[in-house]
């Protein structure tokens, strides 16, 4: 039983790339080909994090801009620090965005909607800073399903502390369906609303190296995992080794999917 409370916490940068940002930085490029905005765009990643998607727009994009908003500081450093003259960021939230409204072409989310308390209120924050005509996209992973790092996570854990289940992505944001994405989007009377799945492979040396990120204590498992007294983290760390597939070299090989979403801001 998890003998501290648990977080959805997301400060520190470098715990957070072990994680899952090593994984989201797969999954952003995959999305902005989906998206295929032309070049030449301004660009505003809302929530960045420690800037996968901002580095992924000025790889694949040639934009005209990147601006990134993010309320942790110690995210915002990190992304600072990799796109240093490459994109400006600036600390704020999904649902008070400081643009002035009109003033970005494609205004974009990675992994972030499930955080945000007010998703409604996002959504319109963002049509307010974006264009008309312009796009607004998003993506989350898709925890009950096919986000299978996390997946195994949740069931093992459940499995042994009934306590772990109501912390569980998969339960606790239904935004992780499809479904759900689109009736959001559809709330804030956008236009040519598209949904679609992105998959990539997770693939792990060894076990230690699926299973030591989540003693950074970043999102929720994480922070679940060193709630856990020293006896609880160890039979937690052993349910997760018998049942993960792993190849007879050690490897482990998952996939991670995502369900992105775009729509256009009504003329």
């Amino acid at each position: 039983m998890a003998n501290t409370h648990v977080s959805d916490t997301w400060e520190r940068g470098s715990p957070y790339e072990q994680y899952v940002g090593r994984w989201s930085r797969r999954v952003a490029p995959a999305f902005l080909t989906w998206l295929d905005i032309p070049a030449g765009r301004r660009w505003l990643d809302v929530g960045c994090g420690t800037g996968a998607l901002c580095a992924a727009i000025v790889d694949c994009c040639s934009p005209r801009s990147v601006t990134g908003i993010e309320p942790s500081a110690g995210f915002l450093k990190t992304a600072a620090e990799h796109l240093a003259g490459l994109a400006t960021f600036q600390q704020g939230s999904a649902t008070a965005i400081p643009l002035d409204a009109g003033t970005v072409d494609a205004a974009v989310s990675g992994l972030v909607l499930n955080f945000v308390p007010d998703q409604p209120a996002a959504l319109l924050e963002m049509a307010r800073v974006t264009g008309q005509g312009g796009t607004i996209a998003a993506y989350v992973w898709d925890y009950a399903g096919k986000m299978e790092l996390i997946r195994f996570f949740w069931d093992a854990a459940a499995a042994l502390d009934p306590d772990a289940l109501p912390l569980d992505e998969g339960l606790r944001f239904p935004l992780c369906q499809p479904e759900a994405l689109e009736q959001l989007f559809a709330s804030a009377e956008l236009d040519d609303i598209e949904v679609s799945p992105i998959e990539i492979p997770t693939s792990f040396a060894n076990f230690d190296d699926y299973w030591h990120p989540f003693l950074g204590g970043q999102g929720p498992a994480p922070a679940y995992v060193m709630s856990l007294a020293e006896t609880a983290r160890t039979r937690l760390r052993d349910r997760l080794q018998e049942r993960l597939p792993t190849a007879a070299n050690g490897t482990i090989t998952l996939t991670a999917r995502a369900w992105a979403i775009r729509a256009i801001v009504p003329t």
